[in-house]
């Protein structure tokens, strides 16, 4: 089925109703014309097309291409003198969210998408969910169903790394409308505070939307301003979603619940919940009441904030409908990439873990040092330059109390020196009496981390998971991803 083609009429009318329009003059266009396309990039734009005008690198240039390839009208928060009708608007964004949804012809109203939004644990819940439903599906003879991640984008049409944990407006009503074409019936997505706050999300109708923590992060003047900003815009995910599932063990789980409570239905996880916890291998197996009986479950990673992940993965399946067999044994077959992912050899550990962030490098640290008791504890890390600049205090904190040696290293450093980075990182650890090294490239830190880690050790290998680029001051640069750096240096030890 091909996408709709609604006529500019309809666009206008919907920004009309939204309060979006800026100047109501009367457009110098036939508003009864289908619009071919809805676009912000102007290597898009084809005849008939409408342009929005947004971000803050923004140039004229972009809009003047967008008319040569033959755009119709733009979208824009000021006009620009070019040979066009412009339909002014007080808030591109806003309007970017409402467009793209109505250019796609709201696929998210015939599909059931699970929204998830935390400052930890997104992306692992995601995947227990995922694994829970399409092995429900597989035995109904029915797709997969669709992942938006901070690993991957899988729409049923396409799987590619992703560039964004939640995509802009266009390309997230795309991919779920390409998932809604292939049958996948299902999306699970992880909504960032972002995404949320600057309504890339706009339109799009949530089954369940489940909240798992909140902490400090993403404070920068380039993202949250304060932490009741990045607070408040977590809390927006309610405003779209029909059932909610929210973590008792979170802080201000008060208010969570109160705003969830607003949902048509709604319930509650907690590890209060949990009996027989114990580590299984290099898993975790516990229990959990359903109705009348304690019923048991099995992740295969160690850790118990990935029991919580957990249990947030049962409560929002059983919201859906999915049968405790599948839930069961989705979880226990459940792989995360770059999350608790542990190589072991010549008597030492290697665990390779996405904790970018102070509470969830804290969460990490404590589950090491529960699940290894004695045994020294090496962390490599580092921060990314240009955002998330709280990150730094909250993981050095972190290492400081927890680790036993410490080595510092880039993540993503971008426009930032590596070594200044790892200077104000360094202003946090000392305090505890611990001292760091720094070694800026990664490989190495990580190389140096292991071979001189004593036997019975465990180094621990932060931030990265599986990703392979490295964001430098000239753009993105292929890197090798931590596991495989591990296994290659624990052979040579």
């Amino acid at each position: 089925m091909s996408r709709p083609r609604l006529p500019l009429g309809d666009y206008y009318q919907l920004l009309l109703k939204n309060g979006l329009l800026a100047d109501l003059s009367p457009l110098p266009m036939d508003l009864t014309k289908p619009v071919e396309a809805v676009t912000c990039d102007s290597r898009s734009a084809v005849p008939g097309s409408l342009f929005l005008c947004k971000g803050a690198a923004f140039k004229e240039d972009y809009l003047r291409e967008a008319l040569r390839r033959g755009a119709a009208a733009y979208v824009s928060e000021r006009a620009y003198d070019v040979p066009a009708p412009c339909i002014q608007v007080n808030d591109v964004r806003a309007a970017m969210g409402l467009l793209a949804d109505a250019a796609w012809g709201h696929p998210s109203g015939e599909l059931s998408v699970v929204g998830i939004t935390g400052t930890k644990g997104k992306t692992t819940t995601a995947y227990f969910i995922k694994s829970i439903l399409d092995l429900w599906r597989e035995k109904e003879g029915l797709h997969p169903v669709g992942l938006l991640s901070t690993i991957v984008t899988d729409d049923g049409a396409q799987r590619r790394p992703a560039t964004l944990t939640t995509p802009e407006p266009l390309d997230l009503q795309r991919h779920l409308w390409n998932a809604k074409e292939a049958g996948c019936g299902y999306v699970v997505m992880e909504c960032s505070s972002q995404a949320l706050k600057y309504g890339r999300m706009t339109g799009v109708e949530l089954a369940v939307a489940a909240f798992l923590n909140i902490g400090q992060d993403h404070i920068s003047p380039k993202e949250h301003p304060t932490a009741e900003d990045y607070f408040r815009s977590k809390l927006k995910i309610f405003d779209q979603a029909g059932g909610a599932v929210v973590n008792l063990d979170s802080d201000r789980f008060g208010e969570v619940l109160d705003t969830a409570q607003r949902c048509g239905k709604w319930s509650v996880y907690s590890m209060k919940f949990v009996r027989d916890l114990a580590r299984s291998g290099e898993g975790m197996r516990f229990k959990v009441r359903i109705g009348e009986e304690e019923e048991p479950f099995s992740i295969p990673m160690t850790g118990a904030f990935n029991v919580s992940n957990a249990l947030c993965a049962i409560s929002v399946s059983s919201m859906l409908g999915a049968p405790l067999w599948a839930i069961r044994q989705g979880l226990a077959q459940a792989h995360v990439p770059g999350r608790m992912e542990t190589y072991a050899a010549g008597g030492k550990t290697v665990i390779v873990d996405y904790a970018h962030n102070g509470m969830a490098l804290e969460a990490l640290l404590r589950s090491v040092k529960a699940d290894y008791p004695g045994a020294p504890v090496t962390v490599v890390f580092g921060c990314t330059g240009g955002k998330g600049l709280d990150r730094r205090e909250g993981m050095g904190k972190a290492a400081g109390e927890y680790a036993d040696s410490i080595i510092l290293t880039e993540d993503d450093p971008g426009p930032e020196e590596v070594e200044e980075i790892c200077r104000q990182i360094g202003g946090y650890i000392t305090p505890f009496g611990k001292t760091y090294a720094v070694i800026p490239h990664r490989e190495e830190a990580i190389r140096s981390a292991i071979e001189t880690a004593p036997s019975g050790g465990v180094v621990v290998l932060a931030g990265k998971g599986s990703e392979m680029e490295q964001k430098r001051k000239n753009g993105p640069e292929p890197c090798v991803p931590d596991g495989m750096l591990a296994q290659k240096y624990l052979k040579k030890t």
